[in-house]
Formats: C-alpha cells, structure tokens, sequence
C-alpha cells in the first residue's frame, strides 16, 4: 500500500494518542515523578512532540545520545492535539499555501504551534520516501500540552535499547516485533489543510 508523502501515523484509541519526547534523566525522572513536566522542564523552550517511535529513535540515537537518554511516551488527549494542529503554522515557506513569504512568516510568528514534516525512518533509521510529523510548543500551547493535556507518562527507555540490542545482534524481525503499532491517524479536512497532511481515515474511534 502506498503511503501518502505528508501523513500522521500514531499509536492512539479513541480519546488520546502518543507522542514521544526524549530528555536527560532529571527532567525525565522529575517529570515521572509528578506525572506531568516540572521543573527543570523549561516551559518558556519549545518543546518538541514526535508521534513516531521510529523519527524518535533516529533523533535520540536508540536512547544513547548524551542529554537524549531517556525516552518518554506521553499520552494526550485527542483534543489538545486537534487544538495544536488548527493552530500550526508549517516550519517552511509553501508557495501552493502561502500567499507570500511576508505572509508565511508572520503566520509563524503569531502561532503557538509549529508543525515540521521530516523523512520518516526505516528500522535501520535510513529515510523512507514518505514523512513524519513533529510538532513544537511554544507560549500558551506548552501551558496547554503541561496542565490540560498529559494523560500519562511512561518510560520507554528500555524498549528503545531492547530494539536496538536485537537490531545489533541481526534479529531485525525481532525487533521489529517489539515496535509500537502506529496506524494513520484521522484529521479533519479542515485541519489537515492547515498543516499540509493526508487527512487519514475517514473515521477511526482508536480501536485496532
């Protein structure tokens, strides 16, 4: 099957979906403690948000890079993430959505939300021809992702290893096996308009 070249793919049920964030080990063991981002998570920083595993993997290094090495999947609510897409304005200039790069810039300025579109990786992290989303919080939208939205936290730091340490031995059907499933993620016409994606299903109540 074909996958479209600009398409959200997350793990997700009918009321949140999982994005994932990688952190060194005070900010993630402070904010697993709370249940929630505290200090010294810096709300006044964008915050990055990943809905792949796999672009995660390939930011992070498998979870080996310094300041990167711990990996946390955070549950949100569907809601919150439909109130950051409608607000985004894309990383890059488009001429087909722009009305000119005056305008384009000044969408960027003015929005809470930055939706950047980067190649989607293969097991081994090699780019696909096709991409993931990132999305970055900044302002009234951090205050939002931090006290509305967080349903849960966990700490998929093992799993990140526990892929990599089969991938390092050759089992690559192994490890494949312990990957998040990921399903293409249902948009809004409206929404995916905004921030440039394949809209996904039609409807999806998050049920596999």
């Amino acid at each position: 099957m074909t996958v479209p070249r600009q398409q959200i793919r997350a793990a997700f049920t009918a009321d949140t979906l999982t994005v994932y964030q990688a952190y060194p080990p005070e900010i993630a063991d402070a904010a697993l403690a709370a249940g929630r981002f505290v200090a010294p998570f810096k709300r006044e920083r964008m915050t990055w948000i990943k809905p792949s595993f796999r672009w995660m993997m390939y930011r992070c290094g498998w979870a080996l890079k310094p300041g990167q090495d711990r990996v946390l999947a955070v549950e949100i609510s569907r809601t919150g993430f439909a109130w950051a897409l409608s607000r985004a304005a894309l990383s890059g200039y488009d001429a087909r959505l722009h009305a000119d790069r005056a305008a384009w810039r000044r969408q960027l300025k003015h929005s809470p939300v930055r939706v950047q579109w980067d190649p989607e990786r293969s097991l081994r992290l090699a780019p696909l021809p096709y991409r993931a989303v990132q999305v970055g919080l900044t302002g009234e939208a951090v205050h939002r992702y931090v006290d509305d939205w967080i349903v849960g936290l966990r700490d998929v730091t093992p799993l990140a290893r526990a892929v990599h340490d089969r991938l390092t031995a050759g089992d690559e059907p192994g490890a494949a096996a312990l990957l998040p499933v990921e399903r293409p993620y249902p948009l809004p016409v409206e929404v995916a308009r905004v921030i440039d994606a394949d809209p996904g299903p039609a409807t999806d109540t998050g049920r596999a």
